[in-house]
């Protein structure tokens, strides 16, 4: 007999459906400092005061010769006993039992760190940087009392104040700023992969108006000069700068002015010729020297308490009195700015201040009354260049609209 067997379908029956593909989630990689962090036992930690390289590193299993031989290898790159309090470093472990130390990571500040990877034995070391991108930004402005509260009221960066009092302090007494003095200023911020600031960058111009006189600031570098170095230059190409500064402080109040005839309480209110301007400020306020010059006195006596002088050329010395610390030594040369001491109230003083005093041929002068050298104005022959140069910045500021701070 013959079978047959008959494959047979049925239009209801259902079609066999086949399972939805489960795609694996991929964790993203915890990659940092160029490591993926978890391949190793990580530890992030702040520098305290009395650590050592040598100290962390034999706390997390590295032995003193090993240390020695990490310190030798790698200090044309990194000087690991300048390690600083307060600087974060990374310490990346092996998550095997030895759990050793095999990467150190030094982080200078936000954008600078170094490596030092002694996994092998060969010790790598190299300083490297985030990647940094560059932001322009514009503010305006209109004087409340001072120039850093007002900065602090419009909630921009403290530097751009600082560098503004820098740009303009040989040509505007930021002591005397009266309210409704104004300003517009373009400068750059750095940011590390766009989005976290990484500080204040460079101001490339700016406008300031005091007493109802406009003075335009604009960086520019004379190539004429090749030294990598930009000076500040107005509106008519003259040079911003001056031999000397207007204050031996960035911000403080003149507390008392250059007056033959002053009468003074702490000698009995009777006339005592005031040969100096008195600067207020916080004690420890750092003093800067308004010219270039060899200090020629660094001292405490009587009266004037600690105090530096500093003899600038054949006509100009400059004295700076009731210092609280000297920072600098007879015979030391200084640069204008530079900080050669910190405010203090040593000596004949009633509060803290430093009595700046100005000499012109061996004689005590008003400094605020008479015509200071100035720096020479750019070379004709590159003002055309200049000029060129400053049209769209100058543009770009006198399109600016000022906003009052609250």
């Amino acid at each position: 007999m013959l079978a047959v067997l008959t494959l047979m379908s049925c239009a209801d029956d259902k079609k066999i459906e086949k399972k939805p593909e489960v795609q694996e989630v991929k964790k993203p990689v915890n990659k940092r400092f160029g490591y993926v962090l978890d391949d190793y036992e990580v530890i992030s930690d702040t520098v305290q005061s009395g650590d050592s390289f040598g100290q962390i590193l034999f706390e997390n299993g590295i032995d003193y010769g090993t240390i020695q031989q990490i310190t030798d290898t790698v200090q044309s790159t990194f000087d690991t006993r300048k390690i600083l309090v307060g600087k974060p470093y990374t310490l990346l472990k092996s998550k095997d039992s030895a759990n050793q130390a095999k990467v150190f990571i030094y982080e200078e500040n936000k954008i600078d760190y170094v490596v030092l990877d002694f996994a092998d034995e060969v010790v790598k070391a190299a300083a490297k940087k985030r990647p940094v991108t560059v932001k322009e930004r514009v503010v305006s402005g209109v004087i409340n009392s001072n120039l850093s509260s007002t900065f602090d009221d419009l909630g921009v960066n403290i530097l751009v104040a600082y560098k503004m009092a820098d740009i303009y302090a040989w040509t505007i007494d930021f002591f005397r700023l009266q309210e409704g003095d104004r300003f517009k200023v373009i400068y750059t911020e750095k940011f590390i992969n766009d989005t976290i600031p990484a500080g204040f960058g460079e101001i490339k111009a700016s406008w300031f108006e005091h007493k109802g006189k406009p003075v335009y600031a604009f960086a520019y570098q004379n190539d004429s000069v090749n030294d990598g170095n930009r000076d500040f230059y107005d509106q008519h190409a003259d040079n911003l700068r001056r031999a000397f500064l207007k204050s031996p402080l960035k911000f403080g109040r003149i507390s008392s002015r250059y007056n033959l005839k002053r009468r003074i309480a702490y000698y009995g209110n009777r006339i005592r010729p005031h040969k100096g301007t008195d600067f207020a400020a916080p004690v420890g306020t750092p003093i800067m020297a308004t010219s270039d010059g060899t200090v020629i006195a660094s001292e405490y006596r009587g009266g004037n308490g600690n105090y530096v002088k500093v003899r600038h050329n054949k006509t100009y010395d400059t004295q700076y009195l009731h210092m609280s610390k000297r920072a600098v030594s007879r015979g030391d040369y200084v640069r204008q700015g530079e900080v050669i001491g910190y405010i203090g109230m040593t000596g004949n003083t009633s509060g803290p201040h430093v009595c700046y005093r100005f000499w012109k041929n061996g004689k005590q002068v008003n400094p605020f009354a008479i015509d200071l050298p100035t720096s020479e104005p750019l070379a004709e022959e590159l003002q055309p260049q200049y000029f060129e140069f400053i049209a769209p910045l100058r543009a770009q500021l006198d399109a600016i609209t000022f906003q009052k701070s609250t």
